[in-house]
């Protein structure tokens, strides 16, 4: 037993400096968005905490919206809606123009503002990267099956975080050479459009307190959940 406590406090320690050593890399090199104390900023490269930071923002509407504008997104505020569980009062719909280029199809939904800013530093880090490496040209549209829902989970006991607006589920995108890459028709193989798919599913993973994907179950087969479910600035993380 003596042994054991040991090992565990050795382990213990070694975590704690092996954090701190990773935290003090960060700070030496310059990536704030790698340091759990430094302020948000979307226009920032994706970074260690970048996540953490966005489900930080679940509770904090108007810093939520001033990350928005200082980021240069425009949106429209939504009336909040009130309806037993199903209800948000922290939802936004993009606006045509400013940072963000692409469009949603169906046209652009509602979405709680956390989810709305986890999508914007997607787009700009990680979709248009890849579909321009990959793929060969930028993506002009990325198509969904909605956000808000009122509903639960699988017909279950739990609610979804769809019925608070704070999900959305991706189902393609749209290309500017006239290609349109889907999660039902492109997830398998080995091919660009596959592997484009599983690095922008990777890259959520980063942004999102949820992203699940086909690898999850055969209830995603044709998309990708995103959300930002409310676990805490440091609460777990689900990717899969």
């Amino acid at each position: 037993m003596r042994t054991l406590r040991r090992l565990i406090g050795g382990a213990t320690i070694a975590a704690i400096l092996l954090a701190l050593a990773l935290l003090l890399f960060a700070a030496l090199r310059g990536r704030p968005q790698d340091l759990p104390w430094t302020p948000l900023d979307l226009s920032q490269p994706i970074g260690m905490m970048t996540g953490r930071k966005l489900a930080g923002l679940t509770s904090d509407f108007p810093h939520c919206r001033a990350l928005l504008d200082q980021a240069g997104v425009r949106y429209t505020v939504l009336p909040p809606r009130r309806y037993g569980t199903c209800s948000y009062a922290d939802a936004v719909r993009f606006a045509p123009g400013g940072a963000r280029r692409t469009a949603y199809a169906p046209a652009d939904p509602g979405m709680s503002c956390p989810v709305a800013a986890g999508l914007s530093v997607w787009e700009w880090n990680v979709v248009q990267p890849a579909a321009r490496r990959l793929l060969g040209s930028p993506v002009v549209a990325i198509e969904h099956f909605g956000t808000y829902n009122c509903r639960r989970i699988g017909g279950g006991n739990n609610w979804s975080e769809h019925a608070t607006a704070d999900a959305i589920d991706i189902a393609g995108f749209r290309l500017a050479d006239g290609q349109r890459i889907t999660v039902a028709a492109n997830w398998k193989g080995d091919g660009p459009e596959a592997t484009f798919l599983h690095q922008v599913r990777n890259g959520a993973c980063k942004l999102f307190a949820t992203t699940l994907s086909p690898d999850y179950n055969a209830a995603h087969h044709d998309h990708l959940h995103l959300d930002q479910a409310e676990r805490g600035e440091f609460g777990w993380r689900a990717c899969r």
